[in-house]
């Protein structure tokens, strides 16, 4: 039995956005909710495009995208590298989700909170842990919480499957994604006995994708890994013209001449290997429009 990466933009879409019962059991276990009583009972898709009210601003589009029966809303995101524009990405689509919520003369009592869930498939913090919960709170003195948003960033690499007690499914769900690949050969069996789990590993049998399906999930890790590279070639690029601090630092500061040639020749690059614009966007922190004047 051969069995597709859950971490593709495929199979993660056909996982978490047609299963609702897979997307609540995902989301009650890596969100970080303080009781019961909170947890996700229902959930209704939305469109994952994010429209913007005047056309003249930016659209976006998401993974999944859904709420619950008590307006909360939830994004939810596999990004397999990571820039320093991400993090603005996501609040930027989240922030857009939490505003788009009231018509026009309704109170901002109405509002509901907008959970943002980002799984990355790459390192971006020295921290030692793979969880991190941004909300906006106060700072020096109360710890006052001001509630609307909350982004949650996971860094699958630095994931172990240790034995974290209360937070089982938090541990099942993320060896589900980390684990299972195209040379996994037997799904581990502690995986298989949890129902929600077993039926998500079902949707990963190659068996259950068309031809044109597996060669669009081969063209992504292709693409994936194309841009990898290209990546690592302009940070090394970057390193030699002297920007001693790499190319994250460039998609950060974007200060020097350098470094703004360095961007612009990395989305060339990309943009010749036929990558979308949302997609150099998200590797370069380029704006559309600086993209399409290369």
């Amino acid at each position: 039995m051969k069995y597709l990466s859950p971490k593709a933009d495929l199979t993660f879409k056909k996982v978490f956005g047609e299963h609702p019962d897979l997307i609540i059991s995902f989301l009650n276990a890596l969100l970080p909710f303080e009781s019961q009583e909170d947890e996700i009972v229902k959930v209704t898709y939305l469109n994952p495009e994010l429209v913007p009210l005047n056309p003249l601003r930016k659209d976006s589009i998401v993974d999944v995208r859904c709420e619950d029966n008590f307006g909360r809303q939830f994004i939810v995101e596999m990004q397999m590298m990571w820039t320093s524009a991400y993090k603005q990405r996501v609040l930027f689509n989240a922030s857009k989700a939490y505003v788009s919520q009231l018509e026009k003369g309704s109170d901002y009592e109405m509002l509901h909170p907008v959970y943002s869930l980002n799984l990355v498939n790459d390192v971006f913090s020295t921290s030692t842990g793979y969880y991190h919960d941004f909300r906006i709170v106060e700072k020096a003195e109360t710890k006052e919480v001001i509630e609307g948003l909350r982004l949650i960033f996971i860094e699958l690499p630095k994931f172990t499957p240790q034995n974290y007690g209360d937070k089982k499914m938090q541990v099942l769900w993320l060896r589900y994604l980390t684990e299972i690949n195209e040379q996994t050969e037997k799904v581990p069996q502690e995986l298989l006995e949890n129902p929600e789990i077993n039926k998500a590993v079902v949707q990963l049998k190659e068996s259950a994708f068309s031809k044109s399906e597996l060669l669009g999930y081969e063209k992504f890790w292709d693409i994936v890994s194309t841009a990898k590279t290209t990546i690592s070639s302009a940070r090394n690029e970057g390193h030699r013209k002297g920007l001693a601090e790499g190319l994250e630092k460039g998609l950060a500061e974007g200060k020097t001449e350098g470094k703004a040639e360095g961007l612009q020749e990395t989305a060339r690059r990309l943009k010749t290997m036929g990558m979308t614009n949302e997609f150099i966007a998200q590797a370069t922190g380029l704006s559309p429009e600086e993209i399409n004047k290369l």
